[in-house]
């Protein structure tokens, strides 16, 4: 049996996921896509069906990544998820370093094969959580927008509203505004007799 959880190289648009699909249901193993683009095998693989997959996939182009790949990646976006959405507070080191010292990896090629797999720099996937856990505490939280920004480490917090706003088109202040109609609306719920 072969590492269950595989990521695609090159699979950065709704028609590589499409193909990626119409291969995989041609196998007819039994998959599911993960959040972050990864298949994950619901059963044993044997190794020449995973090879005629890769097969299938390269005459598109796509490149199915070998074990130690897929598992790369997954560590990278473990390493980066856990230190934005399950820690108090992100610690005042670099990414690079926080990565470095999870998985013991540096380097240009890592970078690389990230951003070829998803289709966007590590830079960009960091900012994207930091955007997505500032969500979460807009709606979950009590924290003010200056609160939220020291969390977050921004610069401060002109800078976290305007990245905010370039990357959801919305203000933090309409979370907030989210936030109050949905307790309204709970409270409503509340009252209600079953």
């Amino acid at each position: 049996m072969v590492y269950t959880k595989r990521y695609i190289k090159y699979m950065v648009s709704l028609r590589c996921k499409t193909i990626l699909r119409e291969e995989l249901a041609k196998t007819g193993l039994k998959y599911s896509i993960s959040a972050h683009g990864a298949i994950e095998f619901k059963e044993e693989v044997q190794k020449n069906r995973l090879d005629q997959l890769r097969k299938n996939l390269s005459k598109s182009g796509l490149v199915l990544l070998d074990e130690n790949d897929s598992k790369l990646i997954d560590g990278i976006i473990n390493a980066v998820t856990e230190v934005i959405h399950y820690s108090d507070e992100l610690p005042n080191l670099s990414f690079e370093d926080i990565i470095d010292s999870k998985l013991g990896l540096k380097g240009d090629a890592i970078l690389k094969i990230f951003s070829d797999v998803k289709g966007i720099s590590i830079i960009q996937f960091i900012v994207l959580q930091k955007i997505e856990r500032a969500k979460e505490l807009l709606l979950y939280d009590n924290l003010s927008q200056a609160g939220i920004s020291e969390k977050l480490r921004y610069k401060n917090e002109n800078y976290f509203i305007a990245q905010f706003k370039k990357h959801t088109g919305l203000t933090p202040s309409y979370f907030k505004k989210l936030r109050r109609e949905r307790s309204i609306k709970a409270s409503e719920a509340k009252k209600v007799p079953s």
